[in-house]
């Protein structure tokens, strides 16, 4: 069985430890979310209990094996090529598995972890460079201007929109979208969003899959995961996919949220890319009933705004890449969308504002 033990090159906010009992003294006097997290981490049991996000249901506790836990930490710094005493930021909250897994990468790596506050704008105080970090889209966002100081950056946690991708265009920064949930202990696929590696290669619209990590799909089209190094049972996903290959697929949303909009099928999270070309507010595309449709498309846009709701239909309307049946017929404007913790916006719960 592979131990949680504690490397010799870790460090954490420029402190080194010769043993655990240092650390954990350390943490318990400056981290209060950290201290329990590590307690459990290094206690004689052979899991750890992590809370699922909420973005698509309400939030639960599962059980995660510190086996499966280090697996995905040593995927992780294989797959990125991220050896003993890389520089890693930590700028998401630590109550949540993406959080918990950059402090176990660094501790099972040997990585010089620094950990600040999971704030909208992370680098906003930050002078030093980085070689590994994560961040959700919103962090990204507001990080443009400085995320020149991380050589290497994942985004999970939402969709990166076409506008936010172009603007990566311009950076040296290696970001990579990353596709998991708290069940696969984070990603188990990843797709290059930037920095391509030449002028004529274009991007590619699907994920890869870690090593170790096979993929097909079930009846309703939706991604099933088989990785025996992160779960010992096959995971049956919520996300319809295009299976391109044995280790590639293209996620096109989530089965949940289709919308049966007279007869024909519509996947949000596909329209919701075509859109991002024209709207820099945060927004959402959802169903909501109609007598005669079933199911009405509408657009719920994040803006204090809303005497601009007839010239946005206009050009949403006038878009080309979207198909008549992919028009919203009605926009909504909502001052502030219900987020999660981590950022993710909570769709149903900012529907109930309005209707």
């Amino acid at each position: 069985m592979v131990q949680n033990k504690l490397h010799k090159s870790f460090q954490l906010n420029n402190n080194s430890f010769s043993n655990v009992d240092e650390l954990i003294v350390y943490v318990q006097n400056s981290s209060k979310e950290i201290y329990p997290f590590l307690k459990e981490w290094f206690s004689n049991d052979g899991f750890i209990t992590v809370q699922t996000s909420g973005s698509t249901g309400k939030p639960k506790s599962i059980q995660l094996q510190k086996e499966f836990v280090i697996n995905s930490a040593l995927a992780t710094g294989n797959y990125f090529s991220l050896p003993e005493n890389t520089t890693a930021l930590l700028c998401l909250p630590i109550e949540y598995i993406a959080g918990k897994l950059m402090l176990i990468r660094a501790i099972t790596l040997g990585w010089h972890l620094d950990v600040i506050q999971p704030v909208s704008n992370p680098l906003k105080d930050v002078s030093k460079e980085y070689g590994f970090s994560a961040m959700v889209p919103l962090q990204v966002e507001n990080s443009m201007d400085n995320l020149h100081q991380i050589k290497k950056l994942i985004v999970g946690g939402g969709v990166v929109s076409n506008q936010l991708q172009n603007k990566l265009q311009t950076i040296s920064t290696e970001v990579f979208a990353t596709y998991g949930m708290t069940e696969t202990i984070t990603h188990i696929a990843v797709k290059k969003l930037n920095n391509f590696s030449n002028v004529f290669s274009e991007e590619k619209p699907f994920y890869e899959v870690l090593p170790n990590v096979t993929i097909y799909k079930d009846e309703r089209n939706c991604l099933v995961i088989d990785a025996p190094k992160v779960s010992k049972e096959a995971i049956f996903t919520n996300d319809v996919i295009h299976l391109i290959s044995d280790t590639q697929f293209e996620w096109l949303g989530r089965f949940d949220n289709v919308i049966n909009s007279g007869g024909i099928k519509l996947h949000p999270e596909k329209i919701e890319k075509k859109l991002s070309e024209i709207i820099e507010n945060r927004f959402f595309v959802s169903g909501i009933p109609d007598e005669k449709l079933g199911e009405k498309l509408v657009l719920i846009v994040e803006d204090i705004v809303s005497s601009s709701a007839v010239e946005k239909l206009i050009e949403v309307k006038n878009l080309k890449t979207l198909s008549k049946f992919e028009i919203p017929k009605e926009i909504y404007f909502v001052k502030k969308f219900v987020e999660t913790k981590t950022k993710k916006i909570q769709r149903n719960r900012t529907l109930d504002l309005i209707f």
